[in-house]
């Protein structure tokens, strides 16, 4: 375990947390021009709902200025976030579904959840992403609030790994990490000390679905796979022809807004 203060300890780039799954620093990246992603502004987790008394003093003290939240209105209402009594950043949210239920919980009566079964579920998920109207209304809001605002930003969504594993991808390609590096942030999820705050979250409502689920589908839903990410991009590389296409055509991140954030976000 590390710590920069007793308030701000870590195991390995995750934050210790009591109610909050997945929170860590999406920075410290090297990018293609020699610097390197600023730590310290850029954070990624799950949703707060059971966020405890520390996990909010801990949210106070990384000076969080701006919160994506890309869950829809429905999970917003199930799944209030709890602030702390000072908080003060500005919310930014969807106004509107951006999916049915959270993408690792599925929903429909009981079937058999197989290991293959999990696979293919996130698959879709992953290949409807990059064309789901109101997640590309929520991406660019977090781009141009990247963009347009100072100071720290927190993106969430309930789990912390597929929506948001994606805008943390979709960040640092614009800031010119490499494709192994986002892979190894993205796959992060699976190191996340906190698996247990997902599984008393989400657990019982996935056994309402599916009965009982074995260890290996369990991780295809509550892990991430590279194939997810891969099948995102390569969706988006199919309908628009690169990365970088889509994200000027489609979430207005064109070349001057890259240079901007690269300036603001790159040391």
């Amino acid at each position: 375990m590390t710590s920069d203060s007793p308030s701000h300890a870590r195991i390995g780039p995750f934050y210790v947390t009591e109610g909050i799954h997945n929170l860590r620093d999406y920075g410290g990246y090297a990018t293609s021009g020699g610097g390197r992603v600023k730590t310290g502004l850029l954070f990624r987790s799950g949703q707060h709902m059971e966020a405890s008394d520390m996990d909010l003093d801990l949210i106070h003290a990384l000076d969080i200025r701006t919160v994506i939240d890309l869950r829809g209105n429905s999970e917003r209402a199930g799944f209030p976030c709890r602030r702390h009594a000072n908080f003060a950043a500005q919310v930014l949210a969807h106004d509107g579904e951006t999916t049915n239920s959270p993408p690792h919980e599925g929903g429909g009566g009981q079937i058999e959840m197989t290991a293959e079964k999990a696979r293919e579920r996130m698959l879709a998920v992953y290949t409807r992403m990059p064309v789901n109207p109101a997640m590309i209304d929520i991406f660019t809001q977090y781009f141009n609030a990247l963009d347009g605002n100072d100071g720290g930003s927190l993106v969430h969504c309930f789990a912390g790994k597929d929506r948001t594993g994606v805008a943390a991808s979709l960040l640092l390609h614009t800031l010119g990490v490499h494709h192994d590096d986002i892979m190894a942030e993205f796959l992060l999820t699976n190191d996340a000390p906190t698996r247990a705050i997902l599984e008393r979250q989400s657990l019982p409502r996935m056994e309402a679905h599916y009965g009982t689920i074995a260890p290996e589908a369990l991780h295809n839903l509550m892990g991430v796979l590279p194939e997810y990410l891969d099948t995102y991009v390569a969706k988006v590389t199919n309908d628009h022809g690169s990365l970088d296409a889509y994200l000027a055509r489609v979430l207005g991140v064109d070349a001057g807004r890259a240079e901007r954030l690269r300036s603001k976000l790159v040391a």
